[in-house]
């Protein structure tokens, strides 16, 4: 189950963190990837990890909020079936303390790079016979998260992007969902505790970790596993839902 054998997937931000862990599972399960990151030294990380294993695996360095990039990329992708919008920026602040440099940067990234990306993948998939597109929102699109104002502007954008999408093009075979992932154990979080918390990681670890009332951070893998499962054609019933995968942050938070 849940094979994607002869299937060419392209994948942003696929070079560490979420993305990378579904690039590996996609090479596995028998697809071709794409990966389209920012950071070369992250690409071939990543490309190395899915060849040693047996995989294939295409590099391509992309700055995904630069429309022209980002078209001229999905030109030569040849065959794309599969489209997973995972890169992302994150931004600590409130509606007061947010730059306007700082919500225009996390605008151009992850709202204009996830419609980049669509725009010019919609037109070759429908030109391929179909195919799906699986978008990153995050539980801060549904509930109201301290001091993340932008970052939370961005994922109701890329919620009610995916919904827009999945309904405009039923009847070309394209199905598109996204995921909301809570807080996921990833470098981004380690740097990111280092950085504002010097000399007490260990403590605002285990404090983060337990704000999810399954007591810890999700991993990498198990975002991808069912990212994995909404693309694959076991999944064909699905289109325009968002999935939270959040170890009960929504709905068991008392």
């Amino acid at each position: 189950m849940f094979r994607l054998d002869g299937k060419i997937a392209a994948i942003t931000g696929g070079g560490s963190g979420i993305g990378k862990a579904v690039a590996k599972i996609f090479a596995q399960q028998g697809a071709t990837v794409h990966i389209l990151d920012m950071s070369g030294d992250n690409i071939l990380s990543a490309i190395a990890e899915i060849e040693q294993a047996g995989g294939t695996a295409v590099a391509h360095s992309c700055d995904v909020s630069n429309q022209e990039q980002v078209r001229m990329i999905f030109e030569n992708i040849a065959g794309l079936k599969i489209l997973v919008n995972n890169a992302g920026i994150a931004h600590v602040g409130n509606v007061e303390n947010t730059r306007e440099e700082d919500f225009t940067r996390l605008f151009n990234v992850n709202v204009k790079g996830v419609y980049n990306c669509m725009h010019a993948a919609v037109p070759i998939l429908k030109s391929n016979g179909g195919g799906v597109i699986l978008n990153l929102s995050s539980i801060a699109a549904m509930v109201g998260i301290p001091d993340r104002f932008a970052y939370s502007m961005t994922k109701g954008a890329v919620h009610a992007m995916t919904l827009s999408v999945a309904r405009d093009y039923l009847h070309d075979n394209i199905r598109c969902n996204s995921v909301s992932p809570a807080r996921v154990h990833t470098p981004f979080v380690d740097g990111f505790i280092s950085r504002n918390y010097p000399g007490r990681e260990a403590e605002m670890f285990d404090k983060l970790s337990k704000s999810q009332p399954i007591g810890r951070m999700g991993l990498v893998e198990e975002v991808a596993n069912l990212i994995l499962y909404l693309v694959s054609d076991e999944a064909s019933f699905i289109t325009g839902n968002d999935y939270p995968i959040d170890g009960g942050f929504l709905n068991l938070n008392n």
